[in-house]
């Protein structure tokens, strides 16, 4: 799964025909300033019949305001799907042309596209490139105008299908500690939890707390002579959380480069220390980030302000991209995107725009599909991992189960059958097919007196799914400190097909955010529907909150919160 240019040699050894250099040096050219642009082509998946590849174009010359990259293969390939451009083909020859939010090209800036393509025989990669009419060189990695590879471009083969199957994953001290501090918590104390990088001064530690080193020091203890994975929240963002201000970030709307190089650069440089190689890295890419951009924003009824705004700045886009370049170079990480969850996503209107922005992302700033290892649905959330006595395909007093006031024409009503039918829709996009889920199981238990042990009665529709439901929120787009919630399955590895591991992303006991107003250094606002009086908004049909009372703002440990994960824990504890 390699995508680096070291990917490009490989697959040009591979395959016959194709050029002995890979790139067109422009007459009089001495030197990178003399080289009016650069075309990366490289073929990321290939198989008997087809393959995908990524292109990446910079420019170096003026500024553009629309752009078409060109060439012609050799062989019989033919593209039949692409993304971010239009990618036409007329018998050899392949044009790909801006989409109209990706047009702007400055000078030195870069552009990235894919598609897939059929082939037979050989797959020859292109000799020349064209961008307007004027020749490329193509970057190789070892042309006279190229920079040296990067050191840190990992080896190929070098990650394990799923990171999770043979390894302990880290047990986080702090988390532990406070969990053990808890009547009753020594039960759970020694679960491992996700390390949460809400900001930039997590990453050496906050008010004397451990930092992103002290915690790799510890799990490198923790590790012994087997395998261990240690997971890691990727989680600051420009404008973070548009549509919810419980968890608003640090960075303002267009602070993109200050997320690049204060952020995410310093992580990357840790993570490629040496020391920690022998760890297997799972990061979980910017919660609550990229869905925003498809369902909150306008013409959307549920559309705010802020989302819109980032929405036509792309930062969220340029920023998971980033994310994933940069952190996916590194051989021992394995990157997962945060996928949102069935109660966002699960409509038809909903599903197949978010797997594309998921594209989008994992193509930008010079990622590429490769970078993803997979992604992971409900991260801090609370949806039911599986509802027993329902589902989409049942008719109910002459009405379909989809026509519930809760179902409400959803096409999932769990979280289990919603990662699995993802995972598959991102595989048709171009995603490997070896890509993995991961569901967060930390607050979906619902158990308790409460917990149906059947259907409910049929008399209508509503009461049917209404009496089964182990979901006992008022309507599932309540995500804040949610009252009767439990702990969901313990962490475990590859529990279900296409599953990588259930895992307790969210640390259990940690706040979603302030019941009300709290003024804090940390940039946190105050949320309504984290206020347990508030009667609702269009994202959640205009329900009650369902909040617990009392909450302290995200992130703090929340006590009273913690006891009733455990009381309502499914399966119990003992």
């Amino acid at each position: 799964m390699s995508r680096t240019r070291t990917a490009l040699l490989a697959a040009m050894a591979l395959v016959a025909g194709a050029t002995g250099t890979a790139f067109a040096v422009v007459p009089g050219d001495v030197g990178a300033a003399a080289v009016p642009c650069t075309v990366d082509y490289k073929v990321q998946n290939q198989w008997n019949t087809g393959f995908t590849a990524s292109v990446t174009v910079t420019n170096n010359g003026a500024a553009k305001s629309s752009w078409a990259v060109k060439w012609s293969y050799a062989g019989n390939q033919k593209i039949t799907s692409g993304w971010n451009a239009k990618v036409t083909q007329s018998g050899a020859n392949v044009t790909a042309a801006n989409e109209s939010y990706n047009g702007a090209l400055a000078t030195g800036g870069s552009a990235t596209f894919g598609f897939q393509g059929t082939y037979s025989g050989t797959n020859a990669i292109p000799a020349t490139f064209t961008l307007d009419g004027v020749t490329c060189n193509v970057d190789s990695g070892g042309g006279p105008t190229d920079p040296p590879p990067d050191p840190t471009d990992p080896p190929p083969g070098n990650r394990v299908d799923n990171p999770y199957d043979g390894a302990k994953v880290y047990v986080n001290p702090e988390w532990s500690a406070k969990a053990a501090a808890e009547p009753g918590g020594s039960r759970i104390a020694n679960q491992p939890t996700g390390v949460w990088l809400d900001r930039t001064a997590a990453i050496n530690g906050v008010n004397g707390g451990m930092g992103l080193r002290d915690h790799l020091d510890e799990a490198l203890k923790q590790k012994g002579s087997g395998e261990l994975v240690v997971q890691l929240v990727i989680y600051n963002l420009p404008g973070r959380d548009c549509a919810a201000l419980a968890s608003n970030g640090e960075l303002g709307p267009t602070e993109i480069d200050k997320y690049k190089t204060q952020y995410i650069d310093p992580i990357k440089t840790i993570l490629a220390d040496p020391k920690y190689a022998p760890l297997r890295i799972v990061t979980t890419v910017e919660i609550d980030s990229l869905p925003n951009l498809v369902t909150n924003v306008s013409p959307r009824p549920t559309a705010t302000p802020n989302c819109d705004v980032m929405k036509a700045n792309g930062n969220y886009v340029k920023g998971v991209g980033y994310a994933l370049n940069k952190l996916g170079d590194v051989p021992n990480v394995y990157n997962y995107v945060d996928a949102g969850h069935h109660g966002w996503l699960g409509w038809d209107d909903n599903f197949g725009a978010s797997a594309e922005m998921f594209k989008q992302a994992a193509t930008a700033e010079g990622a590429t599909v490769a970078d993803v290892h997979g992604f992971i649905a409900n991260t801090a959330n609370y949806s039911a991992l599986k509802e027993d006595h329902f589902s989409v395909d049942q008719t109910v007093a002459g009405k379909s189960v989809r026509e519930s006031k809760w179902v409400s024409w959803n096409r999932y009503v769990d979280e289990l059958s919603y990662a699995q039918a993802l995972r598959e829709k991102l595989v048709s996009l171009g995603f490997d097919s070896k890509i993995g889920m991961l569901i967060d199981t930390s607050r979906n238990g619902w158990g308790g007196a409460n917990r149906p042990t059947g259907p409910g009665a049929t008399t209508s529709v509503d009461t049917y799914v209404d009496g089964g439901r182990y979901d006992r929120r008022f309507n599932t787009g309540n995500w804040c400190n949610q009252k009767g919630a439990g702990l969901g399955e313990r962490p475990q590895a590859s529990p279900e097909p296409g599953i990588d591991a259930y895992v307790w992303m969210k640390p259990p006991g940690e706040s979603d955010g302030a019941s009300k107003v709290i003024d804090n250094d940390e940039g946190k606002g105050f949320d309504r529907m984290c206020d347990p009086t508030y009667t609702g908004n269009p994202r959640n049909d205009n329900n009650m909150s369902g909040a617990l009372p009392d909450a302290p703002i995200s992130g703090h440990w929340f006590s009273a919160q913690f006891q009733e994960l455990m009381k309502n824990a499914y399966p119990p504890l003992s």
